[in-house]
């Protein structure tokens, strides 16, 4: 059985959102690095992973959040993850990543967290 994944970049106001679907594991985890590398790269670091259609993440997937947060914030923006399914989040939760990102129930709520942050600089 083939485990597909796909991506997709929208913008929604000044925030980029990318969305994931399928499988982020080892072998398309290096697809959505890229993804995000170039985000990162033409200046958009305001960035909402929007996970509603991801299936699977392995450790892979989990280690491009981990490869570019820094790099986003020290840019003077952030990523956050939204809408996360209960069977996904479990691996966020047990990896610690509610502590380290902000995981929002829906992409407008993510997105809405970044005009909270304008607001209080």
């Amino acid at each position: 059985m083939t485990r597909s994944f796909s991506i997709e970049t929208k913008n929604h106001g000044p925030v980029r959102v990318i969305a994931i679907r399928g499988y982020l594991d080892a072998h398309t985890a290096p697809q959505f690095e890229n993804v995000v590398a170039e985000e990162l790269r033409a200046g958009r670091c305001r960035l909402v992973v929007d996970c509603t259609d991801l299936d699977y993440i392995s450790s892979a997937g989990l280690g491009v959040f981990m490869t570019f947060i820094d790099e986003a914030r020290q840019a003077g923006g952030d990523i956050k993850l939204a809408a996360i399914q209960p069977k996904v989040y479990q691996i966020f939760d047990v990896l610690g990543f509610p502590a380290l990102f902000d995981i929002q129930p829906s992409v407008e709520q993510a997105v809405a967290r970044f005009d909270g942050a304008a607001e209080k600089d």
